[in-house]
């Protein structure tokens, strides 16, 4: 493998000469990009990326991290932030965190450790002073789902307590009166804030909570399916289901579908995220939107001018979801 030494041997310059032309640097004659471009053509030479970056103090790379790039809540978030980084002529590193503060910090330490100077970090396994001492470190980083009031001009978040609370006012309306929840069992803010927004629906309407009617299973269509079954097995006068996302929900409808339970005739379903997979089920699937790629794009925007310095004007968004209504829920 050809070394900085080989092209400028080849260049007939010296190897200050080759790094000025790496990094472009406005130094660099005509003659010298000419003649050092071509001998890293011929010697195949590419630069180290990292070797620039010490020169730059840049990768020009924005870092994401993910809880799971494979999920496809995560792919939107991820193509989001692609797309202004490609505006910006920018490249993205990815990391997966799993919703795990270990994996998380190696994550975001990793990211740094490349020298992204923007970061648009989803996490929710490290604690608020872990991410307020990250945010110290890199000034470009930003928050997505997830709100710390100290370092709240830096965070891009979902209310989720009124997205859920939303779904379940929604069914209220409907006349249904015993609605079941299928929650996650993941200990993170969106599970207890989607679970909190469902009991206020109930009891600004009257109704007592019943912990029979609510089940944490892992946020997956199996677990939706597994959490409708356990629920069915309970014999409760359930009407209507709101489910923390809509692969619950697709797991629920297709636990009802085998018992022989038509939705909405009979139950009615409620998802979470609007999803891609909510208006192919059939029927298709009542939820709430959850603008993730709009809010990826403004994580990133912002991610981007505070790299820059710019923070005169910076503040964050706390977005709301919106009813999404479509053929799951029928009027009781």
């Amino acid at each position: 493998m050809a070394t900085i030494k080989d092209v400028a041997k080849a260049a007939g310059v010296s190897v200050a000469t080759v790094s000025r032309v790496v990094n472009k640097s406005p130094k660099a004659s005509k003659a010298a990009i000419s003649s050092v471009s071509a001998a890293m053509k011929a010697l195949g030479y590419r630069p180290n990326a990292n070797a620039r970056a010490l020169v730059n103090q840049s990768t020009n790379t924005i870092g994401v991290m993910v809880g799971d790039v494979s999920d496809p809540f995560f792919g939107g978030l991820i193509k989001a932030v692609d797309s202004i980084a490609q505006a910006h002529n920018k490249h993205l590193l990815i990391g997966n965190g799993y919703h795990d503060a270990k994996i998380e910090k190696e994550a975001i330490e990793l990211l740094i450790n490349n020298r992204c100077d923007s970061l648009v970090i989803h996490s929710k396994g490290l604690s608020n002073q872990e991410l307020i001492q990250f945010a110290k470190e890199v000034p470009g980083l930003v928050l997505i789902n997830r709100h710390i009031p100290e370092i709240s001009e830096r965070c891009i978040a979902l209310d989720n307590q009124h997205g859920a609370e939303l779904a379940t006012t929604h069914l209220l309306e409907q006349g249904h009166q015993h609605i079941a929840y299928i929650n996650s069992s993941h200990d993170i803010d969106d599970s207890h804030d989607r679970k909190t927004g469902y009991l206020h629906a109930l009891i600004n309407n009257n109704i007592t909570p019943d912990q029979n009617y609510m089940i944490e299973v892992q946020p997956t269509d199996e677990g939706g399916e597994a959490a409708m079954n356990e629920l069915l097995s309970r014999n409760l006068p359930i009407t209507a289901v709101v489910c923390y996302n809509d692969y619950m929900a697709a797991g629920a409808l297709s636990a009802l579908e085998t018992n022989n339970i038509t939705v909405p005739n009979e139950i009615s379903l409620m998802g979470f995220d609007n999803g891609l997979i909510a208006k192919y089920l059939h029927p298709k699937l009542s939820t709430i939107d959850y603008p993730i790629q709009h809010m990826a794009k403004q994580a990133a925007e912002l991610s981007l001018t505070l790299a820059k310095g710019d923070n005169s004007e910076i503040k964050g968004t706390i977005f709301e979801g919106t009813l999404v209504e479509r053929l799951s829920v029928k009027q009781q």
